[in-house]
């Protein structure tokens, strides 16, 4: 479980992370608060090592976490086998600026 608490109860917080995962693997890239994204992409990085070898275990495991059937499939034949050989750092996090809002670091999170 991630380390931030972002202002919810674990279930919540849980739901968010799922979605925004479900989301990044989809489109390859997402746009999101600084402290999201690093859990986001802590959660991915380990979501692509284990889909490096594609077995059962491996894929209901990554399945058990992402919403999307598709995006698992994704996942296994199109994401994972580009970082086969790479050990490591999978994600890049590109600061974007502040919210209007409320001034928070908004960034850019995407596959390398």
């Amino acid at each position: 479980m991630p380390e931030r608490r972002l202002r919810r109860n674990w279930q919540a917080q849980r739901a968010m992370f799922r979605s925004q995962v479900t989301s990044f693997f989809k489109s390859g890239k997402i746009v999101t608060t600084a402290a999201r994204a690093e859990e986001v992409s802590s959660i991915a990085e380990k979501l692509i090592t284990t889909a490096k070898l594609d077995n059962l275990t491996n894929r209901r495991r990554v399945a058990s976490y992402l919403f999307d059937e598709d995006t698992v499939t994704k996942l296994f034949e199109g994401i994972a086998p580009k970082y086969r050989d790479r050990p490591g750092g999978y994600t890049r996090i590109l600061k974007m600026g502040e919210r209007r809002g409320d001034s928070a670091p908004m960034v850019l999170l995407e596959l390398v």
